[in-house]
């Protein structure tokens, strides 16, 4: 016996996406399903009986019934609650036959039941015993959300046969599949009707509507509602228009709308809500420029309730003194050949340390002129004292030390992370391994250092780079970015010509003003989103002023060696 299946149309749409559950509710298609079963555990038990209803606009379109063979025999007080005998499965179908119909009944829909964790639970359950793939359904329950919907005097219980009462239902339930999913539908139709008049009028607004929030929270859901659904920043605003948080979307209206219901959970995000008085928007051609803006917008305002990256220009670099005996110090100001930036000033003096001990640079802090040698006052490092010896050491003697780090931060030469590899292998040789490995994990620290450096110093160093990168939906999303920074941003949509947006793009982008660092005055972390979203696949460059390339004997070749030692220390 095949499963009875009956349709009043013809109609087979794809699984939805989020962005269509925004769709009206009286449009979206709904599977209301319900089970029979030998019992209560998915583990254990198993399925007898199957029945659908898919509706769609308050009308049924479609109706799946099946018994099902559990392959056992049925328990006496589950045959008492459902009349389903182990004689009337003799001819049923098995689950592994029943389930790909039910699961191409209820294909692109979204599936309702009425305590949604029990009957979904027992059909991932037969899915998985079957190998077969559950697909990525939006679940809504009807208990849940009648609890929602309901008062407790209007429905001291929340059982299908106390809601069938309460809206009347066309088909009471009887603990038979269909006749139950039948209730059901009628059920959901009661339940949608009632929250229609409290401007719930998509399945996405349902499910922002299910969690229990405050009044004062939900109804501040109206500074979402002109917020156009495209990529952006929003920015929240308090009563004296200081701005109190910045975030980026890839749906600016649904973004902000979350922050209104219980999908929000964060204590500081309420108490922000809670203060917010308005919205603002900045609409972005693509996810790129929104993390930029963003960034931009955090390093201009240092909104209270943003925790990461609030002060984004703040960053740690080191630099080579200037002095006859050079020495490395780790300071807020970059210079045109310091190596950074680090986040944390503790990193960036472990790195310094590091780069001493491999280039025999002193670490001592005595002023020395010019005249006079080093070494006579300084003990060798491996008693504590200064890398660059003991031994007197005259100016000209000692200026390959510094000229070797510096070599090293420009990825020109690699022989000092090569001694410090060396290093590691002798006293691995010499069964030394405590020393070994924490000599390791402070070189690949440093290659680490070095190819971030590096990857964004040699993106900085090109004067104006246009990529493009193929967008999912067909065309383009366009970057021109200039000196490190994003200077300009737009899309050319399916079938637009793309160098004519390119030369417009390029005619509107912004004027940078170099500094004197690495980065040539622009944020670290603008240049990483710029770095990290060209390193995406299918990206390409439409032109370049110069070579885009990272240096041959940089941190960059070092990175398998570092892959290796981090699998090591792990």
């Amino acid at each position: 016996m095949s499963p009875r299946i009956s349709t009043a149309q013809q109609s087979t749409p794809q699984q939805l996406s989020f962005d269509e559950l925004d769709t009206p509710l009286r449009e979206t298609t709904f599977v209301v399903v319900d089970l029979e079963t030998t019992g209560s555990s998915s583990g254990d038990d198993a399925i007898t009986e199957i029945g659908a209803v898919k509706i769609r606009g308050g009308e049924v379109i479609g109706e799946l019934a099946t018994l099902v063979d559990p392959g056992r025999s049925i328990p006496p007080y589950i045959v008492e609650l459902t009349g389903i005998t182990s004689a009337m499965l003799i001819d049923a179908p098995r689950i592994e036959r029943v389930l790909p119909s039910f699961l191409e009944f209820a294909r692109g829909a979204v599936l309702v039941a009425h305590n949604a964790p029990f009957d979904i639970g027992f059909l991932k359950a037969a899915a998985a015993r079957c190998g077969l793939p559950w697909p990525p359904f939006q679940v809504l329950c009807t208990v849940k959300l009648a609890r929602r919907v309901l008062s407790r005097e209007e429905a001291p219980s929340v059982k299908l046969s106390a809601l069938a009462g309460l809206f009347r239902v066309g088909t009471q339930p009887t603990h038979r599949a269909l006749d139950d999913a039948r209730a059901t539908v009628d059920v959901l139709h009661g339940l949608i009707e009632r929250v229609g008049g409290l401007g719930v009028h998509s399945y996405a607004e349902l499910v922002d509507y299910l969690p229990n929030v405050s009044a004062a929270q939900r109804g501040k859901r109206g500074l979402a509602a002109d917020l156009p659904r495209t990529p952006g920043v929003y920015l929240f605003r308090g009563p004296s228009e200081e701005v109190l948080y910045v975030g980026t979307a890839v749906n600016l209206q649904r973004r902000v709308r979350g922050y209104f219901t219980g999908s929000e959970t964060r204590a500081r995000m309420k108490e922000m809500v809670a203060l917010a008085t308005r919205v603002d928007h900045v609409e972005c051609a693509h996810g790129l420029e929104a993390s930029v803006r963003e960034l931009r917008l955090l390093a201009a305002h240092a909104p209270p309730y943003n925790r990461r990256s609030k002060f984004p220009r703040r960053a740690w670099w080191i630099t080579m003194t200037d002095e006859p005996f050079p020495r490395l110090s780790v300071t807020r100001r970059s210079t045109a050949e310091a190596l950074g930036p680090f986040s944390s000033r503790t990193d960036a003096g472990e790195i310094a340390a590091t780069i001493a001990d491999a280039c025999r640079i002193r670490t001592c802090t005595k002023k020395i002129r010019q005249e006079l040698p080093h070494g006579p006052d300084c003990p060798e490092s491996v008693v504590g004292g200064c890398p660059a010896g003991s031994e007197p050491r005259t100016a000209e003697h000692y200026r390959p030390a510094p000229v070797s780090a510096l070599a090293m931060f420009r990825g020109m030469d690699d022989a000092p992370l090569a001694r410090l590899r060396s290093r590691v292998e002798e006293l691995a040789a010499a069964e030394l391994f405590e020393n070994a490995a924490r000599l390791r994990d402070r070189t690949a620290a440093l290659a680490t250092a070095l190819h971030r450096a590096q990857r964004l110093a040699a993106l900085a160093a090109v004067d104006e780079l246009v990529a493009a990168r193929p967008r999912d939906e067909g065309g383009w999303e366009f970057a021109v970015v200039r000196a490190g920074r994003l200077a300009s941003a737009g899309i050319a949509a399916r079938g637009v010509a793309p160098m004519p947006v390119v030369e417009a793009l390029v005619l509107a982008a912004e004027t940078v003003i170099d500094e004197p660092s690495p980065l040539r005055g622009a944020m670290a972390g603008e240049v990483g989103l710029v770095a990290s979203w060209l390193a995406l696949p299918g990206v390409r460059v439409v032109r370049a002023s110069q070579g885009y390339a990272e240096p041959a004997r940089g941190g960059g070749g070092w990175q398998e060696w570092c892959a290796l030692a981090h699998r090591a220390s792990a």
